[in-house]
């Protein structure tokens, strides 16, 4: 399930007030979208998985609270609060959420080399 949070051009929130955990998969909100990003804060209830895809942008994931498992281009990370991962384009990667889990998760373009 997708919700969307309407912004002003300046945009405050309190990330922890957002999160909500669905009694089974997984809810996603997209905070903020704009022509070279997107922000969406995922929820994810304990024991979901989310199978290996990948991504065209950028990726990266903070962390805010829980515990899970990120394999990222075949190596396992563990999710827990504070933790930083950046993503490079077509990296594939799958998630586990072995307790309820909520990230922000931040798609932006990659920028082109200057040379």
């Amino acid at each position: 399930m997708t919700n969307s949070i309407t912004t002003s051009p300046s945009f405050i929130i309190q990330l922890r007030e957002q999160i909500e955990y669905p009694s089974a998969g997984v809810l996603s909100k997209v905070l903020l979208k704009d022509n070279a990003c997107q922000y969406s804060l995922f929820c994810l209830a304990a024991n979901t998985d989310i199978s290996e895809h990948t991504s065209t942008r950028n990726a990266t994931i903070n962390v805010i609270e829980g515990r899970g498992l990120l394999t990222l281009s075949g190596e396992d990370i563990a999710l827990e609060a504070g933790v930083f991962i950046f993503m490079p384009p077509n990296a594939p990667h799958a998630l586990k959420a072995e307790e309820n889990l909520t990230f922000l998760l931040i798609l932006s373009e990659k920028v082109a080399d200057s040379n």
